[in-house]
């Protein structure tokens, strides 16, 4: 028998080893384990502030227009909102005609020129805040009677018509800069465009079809793009080009303008949307016929080839599927339509550079 004292130290190691190791003492009897420790979770106050820092943080990346605008000088937004720099998809609508014209006015197996892309995208920001500028000069008072048009900076009085007339004529000094960038020929064929940006406006207190109107101004690109690459228009190419154009901007602006047909009725303005009604399905499928023939002729005389047509067969499937889905009385649904039309026209501009790149290789394995 043990003495006493080495008796305590025993079960006390016994006890020590117990904590870390559970183990059997002998076959009859177990020594109790260790319990393990729970995960700690946090507070439901905590967890949703952590969670709100998280979402935060993975936004930090994104960088939007409206962004840019929000964090410019107080001073300065009303004038970038004026030209509706935190509403991009404007700008890229009036600039994508451009980009197609001078893609397919590129030499056989060549991009399209970076230099006069850029330029045009210059002009393209300047001429359209100009036309904003206009429009919102002539519809002050309109503007002022619509939910979602009364926060413009001329409606609410955050710039007056005086100050902006002033900023219109920086504006335009600024795109003839521009415009003077290019050869004779198309500085002439360029500023004919300006009495169809100054009426524009106009055309909705006088006619159902101010679309039209629309698809006539911001469609000069169309023929614009052309002549400043090669000197002068290729007529045969340029105006079904333009023509394309001009049906593309019927679908996209009067799905649009289904956004405030409610409104238009009580201020007296006029558009497609209220033209066509409840047949604007039917009509908007017949503009869709016409542009893909205007696009084919282009096509044809352009002496493009098989992915050219390849990419004009999956705009006509963007189209169809835009115009089939189509709810025109969700205003939340005709902007979502609307909006898609920049990457309709960024796929028709892949399509003409394909098809041109192509031509390279079909001209090398003939030889």
């Amino acid at each position: 028998m043990l003495p006493p004292k080495l008796t305590r130290w025993g079960t006390l190691i016994a006890l020590r080893v117990s904590q870390w190791r559970p183990t059997r003492c002998s076959g009859l009897c177990t020594l109790p384990k260790r319990e393990e420790p729970q995960p700690r979770t946090l507070r439901p106050s905590i967890h949703k502030s952590v969670s709100s820092l998280i979402a935060h943080g993975r936004r930090a990346f994104s960088v939007s227009a409206a962004t840019i605008v929000n964090a410019s000088p107080a001073p300065v937004q009303p004038y970038l909102r004026l030209m509706r720099l935190d509403k991009p998809i404007g700008t890229w609508l009036l600039y994508l005609p451009c980009t197609w014209s001078i893609a397919l006015a590129a030499e056989p197996g060549c991009l399209p020129d970076l230099g006069m892309l850029a330029l045009f995208g210059t002009g393209a920001l300047l001429m359209r805040g100009a036309g904003c500028t206009v429009n919102d000069m002539w519809d002050k008072d309109f503007d002022k009677k619509v939910a979602r048009t009364a926060t413009r900076p001329i409606a609410c009085g955050d710039i007056s018509r005086l100050q902006a007339l002033v900023f219109l004529g920086g504006q335009l000094s600024l795109a003839l800069g521009v415009l003077l960038c290019l050869n004779y020929y198309s500085i002439a064929l360029g500023a004919a465009s300006l009495s169809l940006v100054l009426t524009y406006p106009l055309m909705k207190r006088i006619t159902y079809w101010p679309q039209l109107v629309l698809g006539l101004t911001f469609n000069w690109g169309a023929l614009l793009g052309w002549a400043a690459v090669r000197g002068v228009c290729d007529w045969s190419v340029c105006l079904p080009l333009y023509f394309s154009g001009v049906m593309w901007t019927l679908i996209y602006d009067t799905i649009y303008a289904h956004q405030d047909k409610e409104d238009d009725i009580k201020v007296g303005v006029k558009s497609t949307a209220l033209r066509f009604g409840e047949q604007t399905k039917p009509w908007l499928s017949g503009f869709t016929a016409a542009m893909m023939a205007g696009l084919v002729t282009a096509g044809i005389h352009a002496e493009q080839t098989g992915p050219y047509y390849a990419i004009l067969a999956a705009v006509t499937v963007h189209l169809a599927r835009q115009i089939s889905t189509l709810d025109i009385d969700k205003p939340e649904d005709c902007w979502k339509k609307f909006a898609s039309n920049r990457n309709l026209g960024l796929l028709l501009l892949l399509g003409i550079i394909a098809g041109n790149l192509w031509k390279e290789r079909r001209e090398t394995i003939s030889l």
